[in-house]
């Protein structure tokens, strides 16, 4: 008699397992179906009266869908209860490494030197509208020049600075 169910499951398990895989790899993707399916077949061969079953095939799938409902309301309960801490999950830090630290700090002091070589209204000008983010009209009025001279100096400053920092 054991032989008989092993040799029934055995053809059951032939017949359903790329079906039932398929359409469980919709439900709940393909990395979690295969052990679904696994786990509906083991809970029909511990079945102790698998002779009653009047169909089979309905009933193994029947099984995996309701394995896999379960699964996926265990896992979204899980995503809500278990929020992942950025701390605690091996997510690449957001902290700069140590050699982007020192490249930053040796750019910025080359950057504060190229600043401090300019001439003094287009250090003033360029100091005015970058560091402390006043409008270019208002720099002008302030300094008793033109528009277009603070322009100019802006210009000026940008372009030894960049050409500094590169």
């Amino acid at each position: 008699m054991p032989d008989t169910r092993f040799s029934i499951l055995r053809e059951l398990f032939a017949r359903t397992q790329r079906d039932l895989t398929r359409l469980l790899t919709r439900r709940v993707g393909p990395d979690h179906a295969p052990d679904i399916v696994q786990e509906a077949f083991l809970r029909v061969m511990h079945r102790d009266m698998t002779e009653e079953i009047a169909d089979p095939p309905a009933y193994l799938r029947r099984t995996a869908v309701n394995l896999a409902m379960d699964f996926s309301r265990r896992r979204k309960l899980e995503s809500r209860l278990f929020v992942a801490d950025a701390e605690s999950c091996d997510a690449p830090s957001q902290e700069p490494s140590a050699d982007e630290t020192l490249e930053a700090d040796r750019r910025a002091r080359i950057l504060t030197s190229a600043i401090e070589t300019l001439p003094p209204k287009c250090r003033e000008v360029f100091v005015l509208r970058m560091h402390h983010d006043v409008p270019q009209d208002e720099i002008a009025r302030r300094l008793g020049i033109s528009r277009n001279m603070v322009d100019r100096h802006l210009r000026i400053a940008i372009k030894r600075c960049r050409s500094a920092v590169q």
